[in-house]
Parts: structure tokens; sequence; C-alpha cells
């Protein structure tokens, strides 16, 4: 997978995205990043990427111009097509993605279906925003990671692509790792786990998991999941799939 950002701090990347498991994941060629300044692509003598908002109001807005230029040379230099409104078999494998506190939000679901993508652009906006007409002739998807407002898109690219980067094959260690955690398939947050030693300041590790016997750690471990998404987020439960028996127990546990 490549995943291109575009940016106006492409500073801001140089640690994340050389560091742990996203920068062997480059190291081994499992997946490139790279992010590209949208400055250079201004038209304005003094470089700026943004103007005052037509009708007025607080702040400025990314201008057009420069991230539209930025754009086009991305997706010229990757050999994909850069507009958003082509029909679903000419932009097949390329997804074009707005960080924005309006879009739809980020969950594993998502994460796992643009994980299937073979190229994803990220564009970062700034101060107020960008100017719409970029959105609409250049972008596919708006994405929020959250109901909260950040300076800028920055952060909102780096949670996406460290997302989206450990559900490709081969970048995690374990490949059984993405499927057994919080948010996976199972729609469950997830269980406890536990390491050495054995006792730890008078704490001791479940029995259960020193026993060797699998169909009961997995039982165990399940039912440990439905009572931490039920006690911490009783709203992913209606999706989960629980069986007859496990809604009976979780009745039992809570009266």
């Amino acid at each position: 997978m490549t995943i291109d950002i575009l940016t106006i701090f492409p500073e801001m990347f140089d640690s994340v995205l050389n560091a742990s498991i996203l920068g062997r994941a480059r190291q081994a060629g499992l997946i490139e990043i790279e992010a590209t300044d949208i400055r250079p692509f201004s038209a304005s003598k003094h470089k700026n990427t943004d103007d005052y908002p037509f009708g007025g109001g607080a702040g400025m807005l990314m201008m057009a111009q420069p991230i539209a230029d930025c754009m086009k040379a991305v997706c010229e230099k990757r050999g994909v097509p850069c507009l958003s409104n082509l029909e679903p078999h000419e932009s097949a494998g390329v997804k074009r993605i707005y960080l924005s506190p309006r879009g739809v939000p980020l969950t594993q679901k998502l994460a796992q279906e643009l994980s299937q993508e073979e190229h994803l652009i990220l564009l970062c906006g700034h101060y107020e925003g960008v100017d719409q007409r970029v959105l609409d002739k250049y972008i596919d998807l708006e994405v929020s990671i959250g109901d909260y407002v950040l300076t800028g898109g920055e952060l909102g690219a780096m949670v996406i692509a460290d997302c989206v980067a450990r559900l490709i094959p081969g970048v995690l260690g374990s490949e059984e790792s993405p499927q057994d955690e919080s948010f996976s398939d199972a729609g469950l947050l997830e269980y406890p786990q536990y390491t050495r030693p054995r006792e730890f300041e008078g704490m001791t590790v479940p029995e259960v998991l020193l026993n060797g016997d699998h169909a009961k750690i997995a039982a165990w471990r399940r039912e440990q999941a439905i009572l931490a998404t039920a006690q911490r987020r009783p709203d992913l439960l209606k999706t989960a799939g629980l069986t007859e028996k496990e809604k009976q127990a979780l009745l039992r546990d809570r009266s």
C-alpha cells in the first residue's frame, strides 16, 4: 500500500513515520508513506496557502489552487487519477480523503475497508478548513477521528496511517493480532491480558490462563471481553453477535 499525505507541515511526520511498527514496515517495503509539502505549489509570490474567506468570518481558509496543484503532482507521480468524480472502475484502488471534524467517524470497520485500497491520499486541512471546491472536485471521503476540533489534520492523518497500516499483512508480527483485539470482527473490547511475573504486588494471574487448556482460555477471554464491553461500551453489544446463552449470563451479572 501507498499512503500520500498532503500537508503544510511535513516535518510533523518525520518521527512518527520512522519509528516503531510504521518505521519497520516502511523499511521492509510493506508500505510506502510520504508527506508532501503543499506550500511549494502555491502560485502566490510569498507561497502562502491561506486567505480570508468570502462572506467574512473568523480565521483564514486554505486556498484551492495550492492544494489542487499538489494533488495533481502527487497523482501524476503515482500514476493514479486525481479527480473524485470518476466512475468507480476508473478510480478503483485509490481513495482521496480529507481529515475533517464533519467527516464520517473513523472506526475499525472503516480502517479495514481502507486497508483494502492500493493507495490512500490524505489531505490535512488547517486554519478554518479548505476551499469547498477542492473537496468537491478532488476528495472522495471526509473522515473524522473524533468529536473534537484540532488545529490541523496532521494528527488525524497519523492516526489513519497507523490504524490502516497495522492491518496490512506482515506489518504486525502475528497475523492473529488484528482479529483478536478491541473493535475486531467480534465487535467487543479486548479481554484483560497478563505477563510475568505470576504475582505482582499481591495480585495474581487468573488460574485459567496457567492451565494450558486452550478451550477454557478462549471461553474465559470471550466472557471477559463481553463484561468489559458491557461496562465500558455497552453500545457495542448491539452488534456484537452474542449468543442467547451469553445474553442471559450478562443479564444475570447485571442483576
